[in-house]
């Protein structure tokens, strides 16, 4: 989120696609209720389900799965072609005017560079063209054939509402009617606000969702705004504050990178890291990179990283891929390639896509370990269940560790909102049977294997033996001692640069933010944007004080949240070039004459001038970026294209299947099925009565939502004799389910190209384990490609066949 749950009740406009907010998060969704109580604001909800959201909102319009981007798209298209564009925001504060090189093209669906034995690009052409004084070139009337603003138009003027309603199914006098109502969110004194979740994650361009997404808040002047934002929707308890602190494969803590095996030195690694500015007097945040990477070093490794040894960066990793994600993972262990497998608190089998794939690889592993408050389908993948889990346990010798851990209502710790929240809890319980937290399991792992390291000795022993373990406790850092590490202390007295006599934070003492991180190794701070929620002042992720000046919607201290306790990030956009504020009645921050000051935390200098530095500091640009140069796999703009298997072919490139820059292994291009063998578009979803796979252990849970069923159209129930409460097989050419139908007139068929389509909607909350009926789920039929950037899985659009059966004997 760029803003906060708490903000939206400062909107105009709520649009919602890409999720589900009253069903899938619906303690949050009582902020959109008070925006429309008490603000009169409107609510649209585009889905291919009339869904809970959708029953409360003004206007609801239909949408085929996997099409949003087009819909999105035409959306711009329509905001240009009726001049609905904040232009005075668009003009300073995007690279609108910016010239983009000679040579780059777009066409047929491709843009310069592309290699299709690859399913790559090479993307020198997508780059700026610069002056001779290094900086960007710009021409500020916008006449210039080559600048961003007159590329994005021509790229856009394709999606007429004509064919936005071919690709997308969506009626053309809906689309025009919410075309026309976000429109009017182009004045300084009307926002609207973006919600979105995994419906627009899960797709092999979920990535280029958002960023279309983005682009339509930017040029509505959205963007920093009270009210506004691009706004994701974390469901699972700690979901964002597993990606703060960088639980992913080509990550570390604070949104930093891995080393590349191209980047063997500590040199060659910032060399590209620093990110000079790109046009005179910006900020480029990103030039501090070496303070937060040296930092996360010496929080790791401690004494033993130094200057001598460039603070031990020899010690991290060098990815040869790009990233060990859950696809790739799964398909070495599938090629035999993997021996073991760390599975903690989540649940594969049931999780990733094309299950039998995922059944088969885990039968090849030597060990899989399990950590778990529940007994997982993952962690009895190799027990026979009938034909709920048909396999023969007597040909699968994977051993299987099941360690039984802590639940959160059982840990002390913080959470992590949607909206940046670090919310400090305590623990409601203790631990029941032998179950321990995961802190202390970690630790005992660790310890066991740093002394087989001094034992035994081995390759490359140095990460483990020097890792800094100065806990009170060895055996189980407390969640004290591990959030004062990712909030960072000084190792030295800080002095100040201007008085090199006088200490400004003494040794030993806790950092105020992250400014104070210093590249020359005398702090550490394993998170960066953590720094300043544990200070000398305490821990301020505790605090519980719901005072709210002015009701801003802000609740500055309530938790904290990162970074630097900021609620709207790049709040400076919520004041013109001169520094006051679009819209004085949602005033966020202002330029007071010397300084910026208001409700929030300034995301910019306290005292850069506004006419000088711009709001995006994070890019060299210090604008947003409509074109974003050579950053995303599949294009610097958003293009439509079709799932990898989709019930209609590409209108606009017919010749391109799927993303043409997402991977795709081997052995799954001749898994993906074809609309002439697998005529129905089906999504998978969540149910209320549910949390993914937990409750269904639960009695309660499990008998108000206790069977797994499928969700089909009226007319389609008709078309194949099923109905409603009748069994059904849908099977896709993965794999085949048996579910009960539920028929309704919640999914209609859709007009797309000329053909009607149908839509079969699968929840995914069943398996074989708990207290719930044995059930499938939509992933024992989904195809097992990702996303060309962060290859999360494409859940929400595949294609499926379904035809009645008779179910079993009661």
């Amino acid at each position: 989120m760029t803003n906060s749950w708490t903000d939206i009740r400062n909107t105009d406009l709520v649009v919602i696609m890409g999720g589900n907010a009253a069903e899938a998060h619906p303690c949050g969704f009582k902020w959109v209720t008070e925006a429309k109580a008490n603000r009169g604001a409107k609510l649209i909800v585009v889905d291919p389900r009339y869904t809970r959201s959708a029953s409360v909102a003004d206007f609801y319009a239909p949408i085929r799965q996997g099409t949003d981007i087009a819909f999105l798209l035409g959306v711009i298209n329509y905001c240009i072609l009726n001049d609905k564009i904040q232009w005075d925001y668009t003009k300073a504060f995007t690279n609108a005017s910016y010239i983009i090189k000679d040579g780059f093209t777009y066409q047929d669906g491709l843009f310069t560079g592309y290699d299709e034995a690859k399913r790559d690009y090479n993307r020198s052409t997508w780059e700026y063209e610069l002056g001779p004084d290094g900086f960007v070139t710009v021409d500020d009337t916008l006449q210039n054939p080559r600048c961003v603003w007159n590329l994005l138009k021509q790229h856009v003027s394709i999606y007429t509402p004509e064919m936005v309603s071919r690709i997308c199914g969506t009626p053309k006098d809906k689309f025009l009617k919410v075309a026309q109502m976000i429109s009017e969110c182009s004045t300084p004194t009307k926002t609207m606000t973006s919600m979105y979740a995994l419906g627009w994650t899960q797709h092999s361009k979920g990535s280029q969702n958002i960023r279309a997404m983005a682009m339509l808040q930017l040029i509505l002047g959205n963007i920093g705004v009270r009210g506004g934002g691009m706004n994701a929707l974390r469901g699972h308890s700690n979901i964002q504050g597993l990606t703060d602190i960088g639980l992913m494969s080509n990550l570390i803590p604070g949104y930093l990178t891995i080393p590349n095996e191209k980047e063997p030195t500590f040199d060659t690694y910032m060399a590209t890291r620093g990110f000079k500015p790109l046009r005179p007097n910006q900020m480029s945040y990103w030039q501090n990179y070496k303070k937060f990477f040296v930092s996360f070093q010496k929080s790791m490794w401690g004494d033993a990283a130094t200057a001598d040894n460039n603070f031990a960066y020899d010690w991290l990793p060098k990815l040869d891929v790009p990233s060990y994600d859950v696809l790739r993972a799964f398909e070495l262990m599938h090629e035999g390639k993997m021996n073991g497998y760390f599975c903690q608190g989540f649940n594969p089998l049931l999780s990733f896509p094309n299950r039998k794939k995922i059944t088969t690889a885990l039968s090849k592993l030597k060990f899989l370990v399990i950590m778990d408050p529940l007994q997982t389908e993952t962690g009895r993948f190799w027990q026979n269940n009938g034909e709920h889990n048909d396999v023969d346990p007597a040909k699968i010798q994977t051993e299987v560790f099941e360690l039984p851990t802590t639940c959160f209502a059982e840990d002390t710790g913080s959470l992590v909102n949607s909206g940046r929240w670090l919310q400090w809890h305590w623990a409601g319980g203790t631990p029941p049977g032998e179950a321990k937290h995961d802190t202390w399991i970690m630790a005992q792992i660790f310890l066991r294997l740093k002394a087989l390291y001094q034992k035994e000795g081995g390759p490359v022993p140095e990460p483990i033996v020097n890792l800094d373990w100065r806990y009170q406790d060895p055996n189980e850092p407390s969640p004290e001692e591990l959030a004062k590490e990712l909030n960072g202390a000084a190792l030295e007295d800080i002095m100040d640069p201007n008085d090199p006599t006088k200490i400004v934070i003494a040794k030993g003492k806790q950092l105020p933010g992250f400014a104070a991180l210093r590249d020359d190794g005398k702090t550490n701070g394993a998170c960066w944007i953590y720094s300043g929620s544990f200070t000398e002042a305490g821990n301020q992720m505790a605090r519980r004080d719901t005072s709210d000046p002015d009701d801003t919607g802000a609740y500055p201290k309530w938790t904290w949240s990162w970074p630097a306790n900021r609620r709207i990030l790049y709040n400076r956009a919520s004041a013109d070039i001169n520094g006051k504020a679009w819209d004085p009645s949602r005033k966020l921050i202002e330029w007071d004459g010397s300084k910026w000051a208001g409700y929030d935390v300034p995301d910019i200098g306290p005292t850069m001038k506004p006419d000088v530095v711009g709001p995006f500091i994070m890019n060299p640009e210090g604008t947003a970026r409509l074109f974003t140069r050579g950053m995303m796999r599949e294009g610097p703009f958003p293009v439509h294209y079709e799932p990898f298997e989709s019930p209609i072919a590409n209108v606009i490139a017919p010749k391109i299947r799927g993303n043409p820059a997402s991977r795709v292994f081997k052995g799954d291009l001749e898994q993906f099925g074809d609309a002439k063998e697998f005529p129905y578009a089906a999504t998978s979803y969540r149910l209320t009565e549910h949390f993914h796979f937990w409750t269904k252990h639960v009695q309660i849970n499990a008998s108000l939502q206790p069977e797994f069923f499928v969700e089909i159209s009226e007319q389609l129930a008709e078309e194949k004799k099923i109905k409603s409460g009748g069994w059904v097989r849908v099977w896709s050419k993965r794999g085949s389910v048996k579910a009960k139908a539920v028929v309704t007139k919640r999914i209609q068929p859709l007009i797309c190209d000329g053909k009607p389509v149908h839509i079969v909607g699968i929840p995914l909350h069943w398996g074989f384990m708990g207290a719930a009926r044995k059930g499938f789920g939509p992933n024992s039929l989904t195809p097992y490609v990702g996303d060309a950037n962060i290859e999360t899985p494409e859940y929400k659009a595949f294609l499926v066949d379904i035809e009645p059966i008779t179910g079993p004997v009661a």
